[in-house]
């Protein structure tokens, strides 16, 4: 009626490849998260990176409280923009989120 300890022991199952096919859901949700979120992310703040090592006197952007102006200073960690005529703010860099329009350089008359 009772099962003995003896049965009991010698049902258990080998766990070699049980405890892999177990495992590899996990590794495949890993990979999937990867591709999906991770690796986007870090290709956007990349570029952002480059956008604010980028940017130069005469450069209008976009601020993360959404203030519009035009680069007048370029200073290590900091900007200073103007928004107004005569209205200059200092903005550091890393709030600047996106670029209006980049100065061209001077073309060479050809």
């Amino acid at each position: 009626m009772f099962v003995t300890p003896a049965y009991a022991q010698a049902a258990a199952p080998a766990g070699g490849a049980a405890g892999l096919a177990s495992f590899l859901p996990l590794v495949l949700i890993f990979v999937i998260m990867y591709f999906l979120m991770i690796r986007p992310q870090q290709k956007r703040m990349k570029e952002h990176r480059a956008l604010v090592e980028a940017l130069k006197k005469g450069d209008e952007v976009v601020t993360q409280g959404g203030l519009v102006g035009k680069v007048t200073a370029v200073r290590d960690n900091e900007l200073e923009v103007e928004i107004a005529p005569g209205v200059k703010v200092r903005v550091i860099r890393s709030t600047i989120t996106g670029l209006v329009n980049r100065t061209q350089p001077v073309a060479a008359n050809s």
